[in-house]
């Protein structure tokens, strides 16, 4: 394999479909609104979601003592699942993360509200978030009958990115970020200590008022891809 520089263990995900219409369509929109200046009247918030496997230890660890790292023992024991939900307004640094346990259209319903109650001086809450069936107006008429659901889903301008398009939305970055500084090889057993370890994440970027330097553009996207 070295004589012929094969690598069998290193892969690059990027899965991208045949550039048809309705994703360079979808695409451009969504670069369109990245491109929008900050704005309390209309803010672009992005939003993602992310399972985390919940993970215990069968042994204790040991005490960590000077110079030396703390020790685990591999074995594990599986403690279900949870799932994140991560809001970023990029240009601003502002992010809103709140733990669930499941991944339903019930969550993702209580969630926006959630994001909505942040900007109470917005005309319009501009949402770029991808296309899952999830991420509709119904979630929010189920859950709240069609008076109040459709009344929160009015309060968002939904912009939504093409299939295998989610790295268009920049709460993926948000999502890396708070893989590595928040969770990181941590075993987290229960959701309770996920809230907690979220919580104080979240406080600590948005002190630092975090912001994520977007610069791929309409323009790049058409020399990248090769289309007018």
């Amino acid at each position: 394999m070295q004589e012929h520089d094969l690598k069998p263990w290193q892969q690059k995900s990027w899965c991208l479909p045949e550039l048809d219409e309705e994703f360079i369509e979808r695409m451009e929109d969504v670069l369109r609104v990245c491109e929008r200046p900050i704005s309390e009247r209309y803010p672009v918030i992005c939003v993602e979601e992310k399972p985390v496997q919940l993970i215990d230890h069968v042994r204790p660890p040991s005490g960590m003592l000077p110079g030396s790292p703390e020790k685990i023992d591999f074995e594990y024991r599986r403690k279900g699942t949870a799932n994140i939900f991560c809001a970023v307004e990029p240009k601003a640094g502002f992010y809103v993360n709140k733990v669930r346990e499941r991944r339903t259209a019930d969550e993702i319903a209580r969630f926006l509200p959630s994001i909505e109650k942040k900007y109470p001086k917005a005309e319009k809450i501009v949402l770029v978030i991808d296309n899952l069936n999830t991420h509709k107006e119904k979630s929010l008429t189920d859950l709240y009958g069609e008076e109040k659901g459709s009344q929160i889903w009015s309060r968002f301008e939904v912009h939504y990115t093409p299939k295998h398009g989610s790295w268009l939305n920049q709460a993926e970055i948000a999502i890396n970020m708070y893989s590595r500084q928040c969770l990181g090889k941590s075993r987290i057993p229960d959701v309770e200590s996920l809230r907690k370890r979220t919580a104080a994440w979240q406080r600590y970027i948005n002190r630092h008022n975090v912001t994520i330097n977007w610069k791929f553009s309409v323009s790049d996207s058409q020399e990248k891809f090769g289309y007018q």
